[in-house]
């Protein structure tokens, strides 16, 4: 029985073909160029001799010398002077979660539903249904925990609980780093730390301070109410930090978020969304502008600010609802403003860190939408021709698919956020350090290898950081040391439980 004919190949398997040909010859046009052209002046070299070489330059005016020699010079002092000191990130440590923390779906929703009476007003079935149906879609997995707060009936929220949580949380993480990294606290010159949605007397800054008895002038900041980009922004601070400081010195950078003040125990579902996503996590991270003992070095931060805008501002709030509770109200347009914040972020992060073969293709697409047709579709840079791995802020399962989406990734490149979503949740700011755990975790880290964590946050915000990989971990310890072994799993798009 003969076979029915293949279909030719289409066009555009063809160019898919054609394209790394033209990514090699782009991205190497200047050697090729570069090459013949020293050939052909070593050959016309030897043609010469040696003799009329030296003759011609001995005619050469003693001025003319000079400034052939020290202008080069002259200027090559002057870029290594002001150009900005290479920071580098030390070593970076994530909170462990504790197995009495652990709230799997069963024990929220039962939890839920006994929440009867909380202030005055009670949670009535219906915000359970809306929860149970929420958490079933999330990606979220039943190993995230819960501060032990949120275990009573009803959750503690007084100010006691939420600095319990907190100390337990930024001690933990600044423990494992300091043993990670063998500094002692008297050697950090600088300390930033953000937390959005709790910032007591004394601040948290001072708390540590304290704590690990730290020098009178260090430098410390507390960040709060930036969200969850927010741990990208205490970086591009400590980095600003460094470049003034006598070189070698130490910025030590926190990322959390406190849950138990804010748990939501009204009706409203926009606010009810935080409970069912927002879980326990921390990360502290050294960085330095010494490159000894370094394990990736920082190449570049871009922020993006989309706070002018109206619905931007609002579309992550922190309000009360009609019957007087607060929680963080997210707005139902969040998806779209996130996107065309990330749009802004790629449009100034891509001529920085994209090769030349993909500019040039953005380059024509800019000029054929402008000068031919509106209508001709924009060309996506292909950013994995940039990095190899992507850290993407582990909001929830639409902010990944929708980023997986935009920036044409494959599932690989998102596997790191869907499982740090599944394993702990949404940690706000620190869920990026427990992605790049995970990659670490999993043995595909190598050296000159590049990551790019991207981040998203209330005002609205999104950040994004680009590392190189100088040394990759020796080991898996750390957050995923316990369960590494069981990942990747497969997250349907509706879990039954």
């Amino acid at each position: 029985m003969s076979s029915s004919p293949s279909s030719p190949p289409s066009p555009l398997a063809h160019l898919n073909r054609l394209k790394p040909m033209y990514q090699y010859v782009v991205n190497n046009f200047l050697a090729m160029v570069a090459a013949p052209l020293a050939v052909a002046a070593l050959v016309n070299a030897a043609r010469v001799g040696p003799e009329e070489i030296v003759g011609r330059m001995q005619a050469l005016r003693p001025v003319h010398v000079f400034l052939a020699a020290f202008v080069p010079a002259a200027a090559a002092t002057l870029y290594i002077m002001l150009r900005p000191r290479p920071v580098y990130l030390v070593d970076y440590a994530c909170f462990r979660t504790k197995p009495n923390c652990r709230v799997p779906f069963a024990t929220f929703l039962e939890h839920a539903k006994l929440v009867t009476f909380v202030e005055g007003q009670s949670i009535d079935e219906r915000s359970v249904r809306f929860m149970t149906r929420l958490l079933e879609r999330s990606g979220l997995g039943e190993e995230t925990c819960l501060p032990p707060a949120h275990h009573f009936i009803p959750p503690y929220r007084n100010l006691e609980a939420s600095r319990a949580e907190a100390e337990s949380v930024i001690f933990s993480a600044i423990d494992d780093l300091l043993a990670k990294t063998g500094i002692s606290p008297a050697a950090i010159d600088m300390l930033i730390v953000n937390c959005s949605l709790f910032a007591p007397i004394p601040s948290f800054s001072d708390m540590i301070i304290h704590r690990y008895k730290m020098r009178s002038d260090i430098r410390n900041v507390h960040l709060s109410g930036m969200g969850c980009s927010a741990g990208l922004i205490s970086v591009g601070l400590a980095r600003n930090f460094l470049q003034v400081a006598p070189r070698g010195a130490h910025a030590l950078v926190v990322s959390t978020e406190t849950i138990t003040p804010n748990y939501y125990v009204g009706k409203e579902r926009a606010m009810l969304l935080p409970n069912c996503l927002f879980r326990m996590g921390g990360a502290a991270v050294l960085l330095s502008t010494s490159r000894s003992n370094a394990r990736f070095r920082l190449s570049r931060i871009v922020r993006t600010l989309t706070g002018a805008q109206d619905n931007a501002y609002r579309c992550v709030f922190q309000e009360e609802d009609g019957e007087g509770h607060r929680g963080i109200n997210l707005n139902k347009d969040l998806m779209t403003i996130a996107g065309d914040a990330l749009k802004a972020n790629i449009t100034a992060i891509g001529p920085l860190v994209l090769p030349a073969s993909e500019q040039l293709l953005f380059a024509l697409s800019f000029i054929a939408r402008r000068v031919l047709n509106r209508k001709v579709k924009p060309y996506l840079p292909d950013f994995r021709t940039a990095f190899e791995h992507f850290c993407i802020h582990a909001g929830g399962r639409a902010v990944i698919d929708e980023l997986q989406r935009s920036l044409g990734l494959s599932d690989e490149h998102v596997e790191a956020s869907r499982m740090a979503l599944h394993r702990f949740g949404n940690t706000s700011s620190s869920s990026v350090w427990y992605e790049l755990a995970y990659i670490e975790a999993k043995g595909r880290m190598r050296r000159g290898d590049r990551v790019w964590m991207i981040g998203f946050g209330s005002g609205f915000k999104c950040n994004s950081t680009a590392w190189e990989c100088i040394s990759p971990a020796r080991n898996v310890d750390g957050p995923w040391a316990d369960s590494i072994c069981r990942y990747p799993v497969d997250i349907p798009e509706v879990l039954k439980h």
